[in-house]
C-alpha cells in the first residue's frame, strides 16, 4: 500500500518513514503541499500523512485542495501536528482530514493509527468493487468504465498523449439468445468479455457498456495502434467459439468502432464516444466481423475500415 508522506523537515520524514517501511508500506516523500499536490495527478496514493505548517501550501489546505478534487479513490488524510490545542485538531478535522498524529511522534501511536487507517482502506476497497464491478462478466460496470473514461480523458490532456476508445458489440447476439437460450447468451457474453481481457494490455481498462457491447479504453494509444489491438482482439474472439454443454460450436464474431483523440480534436469523453458508435454503426452496417475507424477526414467518407 502506498503512503504519500508530505513535510518540509528532513528529520520527521525519516520519523515517520522508517516505522512505515518496516510495516511494508511503500512510501514516496515531497517537501510541501504543492509537491504533494502536483504528484497526486499523476499517482495513486491510499494514506497521505502531511504536516501542517509548511511553505507554499500547509496541510490543511493540501487536505481542502483533495477533498474538492474529483480523485478517483479515496485518500485517506493523516494530520500531522504539533497543535495540541482541541480548537487546533478540531479545525484540521473540519478540512477534511480523517484523523491526526501528534508530534514528537511516538512510534506506536503511528502504528495503531496507519492501522485504522489500512482497515478502512482496505473495506472501502471492497465496497467500490463490489459498487463497480459488472456481476455478469466481471467488468467494471457502465458507471465505472465511464468514471475511467473521463479520468483517462483528463489525464491524456495533461500529458499531451493520445487516447483511443474502441466500442465492440457481439454480431447477431440476439440470434443466439433465440437459438441455444439466454444462459448460453450469458455464456457467450463472458467468453467474449474473457477474451478481450486476455488480448488487451496492463494498462489498458475495459467495461460493460450495455448489453452486448463492451467499451475498451486505450490510454497513449494512436489510432493506428489502437487498430491493431483491436484486430488482436477481433481475431481472438472470431477464433474462439462458445463450446455448449452438447459440444455443439457456436461461432462468435464483433464488430468494432474505434475513435482516437490523435485524429479527433476533442475534450469531452461523450463526444469522443458517439464518434466511436458512429464507426461501430457502420461496420455492423458493411460486414460486421471488422474494426472500423472514426476519421473526421476532408473527404466523401468519415470512415476508414482496418480490414480483416
Amino acid at each position: 500500500m502506498k503512503v504519500l508522506l508530505a513535510d518540509d523537515d528532513p528529520v520527521s520524514r525519516i520519523m515517520v518513514r522508517v516505522p512505515l517501511l518496516r510495516l511494508g508500506y511503500e512510501v514516496r516523500e515531497v517537501a510541501d503541499g504543492e509537491q504533494a499536490w502536483a504528484l497526486l495527478q499523476n499517482e495513486p496514493f491510499s494514506i497521505m500523512i502531511t504536516d501542517w505548517l509548511m511553505p507554499r501550501l500547509d496541510g490543511p489546505g493540501l487536505i481542502q485542495r483533495i477533498r474538492n478534487a474529483d480523485l478517483p479513490n479515496y485518500l485517506y488524510s493523516i494530520l500531522l501536528t504539533s497543535k495540541d490545542a482541541k480548537d487546533d485538531i478540531i479545525a484540521g478535522l473540519d478540512a477534511g482530514a480523517d484523523d491526526y498524529l501528534s508530534k514528537p511522534l511516538h512510534p506506536n501511536e503511528l502504528r495503531a493509527r496507519i492501522s485504522i487507517a489500512t482497515r478502512i482502506i482496505d473495506l472501502e476497497t471492497r465496497l467500490r468493487a463490489e459498487r463497480d464491478t459488472d456481476a455478469l462478466t466481471s467488468l467494471r460496470n457502465r458507471r465505472a468504465i465511464s468514471a475511467a473514461g473521463h479520468a483517462e480523458l483528463s489525464r491524456a490532456a495533461r500529458e499531451r498523449t493520445p487516447l483511443s476508445v474502441v466500442l465492440v458489440d457481439i454480431d447477431h447476439f440476439k440470434q443466439v439468445n433465440d437459438r441455444h437460450g439466454h444462459q448460453a447468451g450469458d455464456q457467450a457474453l463472458r467468453l467474449v468479455a474473457t477474451t478481450i481481457t486476455q488480448n488487451l494490455r496492463p494498462y489498458d481498462s475495459v467495461g460493460r457498456w450495455g448489453g452486448e457491447e463492451i467499451l475498451l479504453l486505450l490510454p497513449n494509444t494512436t489510432s493506428e495502434h489502437a487498430a491493431s489491438v483491436s484486430e488482436r482482439v477481433r481475431s481472438a474472439i472470431a477464433t474462439t467459439p462458445l463450446i455448449l454443454e452438447t459440444g455443439e460450436a457456436v461461432p462468435l464474431s464483433v464488430s468494432m468502432g474505434l475513435a482516437s483523440t490523435d485524429s479527433v480534436d476533442l475534450t469531452q469523453f461523450e463526444p469522443l464516444l458517439q464518434c466511436a458508435d458512429s464507426a461501430l454503426y457502420y461496420a455492423k452496417q458493411h460486414g460486421r466481423d471488422q474494426v472500423v475507424i472514426y476519421q473526421p477526414a476532408p473527404s466523401s467518407s468519415h470512415y476508414s475500415s482496418f480490414q480483416k
